[in-house]
């Protein structure tokens, strides 16, 4: 998932929620973001897997 702010940027991965990159927030910023990907995770995963698709289905 890529969080985008201005000229910020910062990517999570989804499963297992983790950082994977960093371009100019904060440490503070990233746990709130973190905070909120974690809590909505399922419905992320859910809205990729609908856009997306799921292979072999």
């Amino acid at each position: 998932m890529h969080i985008d702010r201005d000229d910020l940027s910062a990517k999570f991965w989804l499963d297992p929620v983790q950082l994977a990159g960093n371009f100019g927030f904060r440490a503070d910023e990233l746990r709130e973001i973190q905070s909120i990907v974690t809590d909505s995770r399922q419905r992320f995963l859910e809205a990729w897997n609908e856009f997306f698709g799921i292979l072999g289905r």
